[in-house]
């Protein structure tokens, strides 16, 4: 057996351990001065942040009643504008709000594939094990796992090649429960990040990983989240009743 074998079926039983134990739990609490790091270790990778809601109890911090996605949108209607990876903007908005979630405006540079949690750890699991480079991933205690790539930007041929059922904007996230591809005019929540019942949105794999191209994942990917999708329907199958 070569030591490179031995390295990667190492890699690949703690990776297997470290999920076989895991499920969305309340998260452990990050102080200030390292939701503060976090946050500027995101920008200086080139994510662009903004300022968002946070949970108040089981609701959101905004005036909406009855906001439908609380605790996980921008707190101003120009946040594409306003999205910066500047340090000097960020540290004022992490200590002028210190509750505060924040978003990172994809589409700009960088993207993010958007799993179910289940799929997005044997996605990552299969594409470790396989020596394909994978940049920062994320866990959302809802359920959801990121993978943070390069933006796909605007190719001439965008409209031929590209399946645009797979975007997926803000608004339209209860129509797509499986994969979405978060780009231009789409934001998620960047760790550390809290959600209402104690749940939270931290890093598996950090930003210091550089951005891969997406379509080096993509494959996996999807093929994970058509297992998933089956897995599914062959569970309510199951539990639909049946007549003797």
């Amino acid at each position: 057996m070569s030591a490179e074998f031995g390295r990667r079926s190492g890699t690949w039983d703690r990776i297997s351990k470290w999920f076989g134990g895991r499920r969305p739990k309340a998260p452990a609490e990050t102080s200030a001065d390292g939701r503060e790091a976090l946050l500027l270790a995101a920008a200086a990778a080139g994510l662009p942040l903004a300022q968002a809601a946070y949970p108040a109890g089981y609701r959101c911090s905004c005036d909406r009643v009855g906001c439908p996605t609380p605790a996980r949108h921008p707190v101003s209607f120009a946040w594409q504008t306003q999205s910066t990876t500047d340090r000097a903007q960020i540290e004022r908005w992490a200590r002028h709000q210190p509750k505060a979630n924040f978003i990172t405006a994809t589409g700009m540079v960088h993207d993010v594939l958007d799993v179910p949690l289940d799929a997005g750890r044997q996605a990552l699991e299969r594409l470790l094990a396989s020596g394909i480079e994978v940049g920062p991933v994320a866990e959302t205690g809802d359920g959801r796992m990121l993978f943070f790539t390069l933006t796909r930007g605007t190719p001439e041929d965008e409209d031929e090649w590209w399946p645009c059922e797979l975007d997926c904007h803000p608004e339209t996230m209860d129509e797509h429960p499986g994969f979405r591809w978060h780009c231009r005019g789409s934001y998620v929540l960047v760790p550390p990040a809290r959600l209402p019942g104690g749940l939270g949105v931290d890093w598996v794999r950090g930003p210091e990983h550089a951005l891969p191209d997406p379509l080096t994942l993509l494959e996996t990917l999807t093929d994970e989240c058509a297992r998933h999708a089956g897995r599914d329907d062959a569970d309510q199958l199951a539990a639909w009743p049946h007549r003797g």
